[in-house]
């Protein structure tokens, strides 16, 4: 899922079952960004970089030592723009069907849901109505 800071997601994947790497399904999504194009990532997103993309990235910890103090204002800073896109994913969530378990077999029904939700989600963004 792609987001802007205002909250509005302007991408989904398809759906993939269990548990999935993220820089895995966007390999095989092949995405391409505008060049110059900031993409802030957590540590799901790991090893993929873009051509012609900003990566922004918290630093991990290195075993047996701390991060700097430089470090630690980066992740930061980091961490308070990608709430936003943790919140995005939360609004969407607040469908039951979103969040629950369904049954539901039919082949790309899961897409459709969650497309759906996405969408009543930027219209809620868009319109600042509560639904």
């Amino acid at each position: 899922m792609l987001s802007l800071p205002d909250l509005r997601i302007v991408w989904i994947s398809q759906t993939y079952e269990g548990k999935i790497h993220d820089k895995n399904i966007c390999d095989k999504e092949n995405l391409r960004f505008p060049k110059g194009i900031c993409l802030w990532q957590d540590g799901g997103f790991l090893g993929y970089k873009p051509e012609n993309v900003i990566i922004k990235m918290p630093a991990r910890k290195p075993r047996g030592r701390d991060l700097s103090q430089f470090q630690k204002q980066q992740n930061k800073e980091i961490s308070s723009f990608r709430v936003k896109v943790e919140h995005a994913i939360g609004r969407v969530k607040i469908f039951r069907i979103v969040k629950e378990r369904y049954r539901c077999h039919k082949l790309f029904f899961d897409d459709m849901v969650f497309e759906i939700a996405c969408g009543l989600h930027n219209f809620r963004i868009t319109s600042r109505l509560t639904i």
